[in-house]
């Protein structure tokens, strides 16, 4: 009897040994280090102070549109943490590339997905005809969306030498599968989402939704992060700052707040970190910066010890400034394609 007692008991073990296997992390999670995620910024308020500072420069309220998400959706920090470690997960099992563009760049460790093609939606909502954008330019959008994001763009090669190792293409690519036009007598619509409600997206699961619509404030556009909810997924222009002809407004005119926000869409953070030098953007090879930079900053521009990459498309300067994606982003936003990734149902 004891020794059939003492069997029992080692079986016992042996199970309970194993379910505390299943439990704990694999040895490759436990070395993702998350101590420095953040979601909440100053934004609110640090988006009022630049526009009184530097009047009409570039203007971004997909952190104050996140701010206000996180306020009013209490799962959603759990589920954007959730995202985040995922996403670390994978490039941590990949390896990753140098930081600051300084000693190396070449292409990061390739995935199973190929180029891969975002199905898109524009809605047009307009209360004037100027606002009522031409198919052209909504055509020449998807165009800088497609050079962009594969490194095509005729000034990709004003990259300096520092960084030009880093520029990357994407391996993603834009079909434009339908425009809605919608006449509407509201002449501002904010960054509350008034204009998606209004307008709902369609099929957000499987497509990018774009509404072009004044937002008012001189806010060139705004987007949302994966994670958010599907009501409201997308992105947000002015129509005089979507595409590089038509009804433009300089020097936001070679549609290049596009790329940005759709760069926000698939989860790029601004590439100062909305932050101080010890607040990152999660990218291992972008250099820290404590500000974002305007105008056509002359190179080098030095912040946090280091040359910023003004020339990046999640920085703030003029649209004829801005020319590249780095490896390391390429890395990031892909990783939410793969299985079990935030939006992995566009392309399964």
């Amino acid at each position: 009897m004891k020794k059939v007692f003492l069997g029992m008991a080692a079986l016992a073990l042996v199970f309970t040994s194993c379910n505390k296997d299943e439990d704990s992390p694999s040895q490759d999670q436990s070395k993702v280090d998350m101590s420095d995620f953040y979601l909440y910024t100053d934004a609110d308020t640090d988006e009022t102070s630049r526009k009184a500072e530097f009047g009409d420069s570039k203007s971004c309220y997909s952190m104050v549109n996140l701010n206000r998400l996180l306020n009013e959706n209490p799962d959603l920090y759990k589920k954007m943490y959730d995202i985040e470690y995922t996403t670390r997960t994978s490039i941590t099992g990949k390896g990753k590339p140098p930081k600051g563009g300084n000693g190396g760049g070449g292409s990061t460790p390739p995935d199973d997905l190929g180029v891969i093609t975002i199905p898109v939606y524009v809605h047009v909502v307009y209360s004037n005809s100027n606002e009522n954008i031409s198919n052209a330019q909504i055509a020449s959008q998807i165009a800088v969306l497609n050079d962009d994001f594969r490194a095509t763009n005729n000034d990709a090669n004003q990259t300096p030498s520092e960084f030009a190792g880093l520029v990357a293409d994407t391996e993603i690519q834009f079909n434009l599968v339908n425009t809605f036009r919608y006449s509407n007598s509201r002449t501002s619509w904010g960054t509350n989402d008034a204009v998606k409600s209004a307008y709902p997206p369609i099929t957000p699961e499987t497509h990018l939704n774009i509404w072009v619509c004044n937002i008012g404030g001189g806010i060139l556009g705004y987007a949302q992060f994966p994670g958010g909810p599907s009501a409201t997924d997308g992105v947000v222009v002015g129509p005089n700052y979507f595409g590089s002809t038509g009804y433009l407004s300089a020097p936001f005119d070679k549609g290049r707040t596009t790329t940005h926000e759709v760069g926000h869409y698939f989860n790029l953070r601004h590439i100062w970190g909305d932050g101080r030098c010890n607040r990152d953007d999660f990218v291992s090879d972008t250099p820290s910066s404590d500000a974002p930079n305007y105008g056509c900053p002359s190179y080098p521009t030095v912040n946090c010890r280091s040359n910023d990459m003004t020339m990046n498309y999640m920085d703030y300067t003029n649209d004829a400034c801005m020319y590249m994606f780095s490896e390391g982003q390429k890395e990031r936003m892909r990783t939410i394609f793969l299985a079990g990734g935030a939006r992995d149902s566009m392309i399964n």
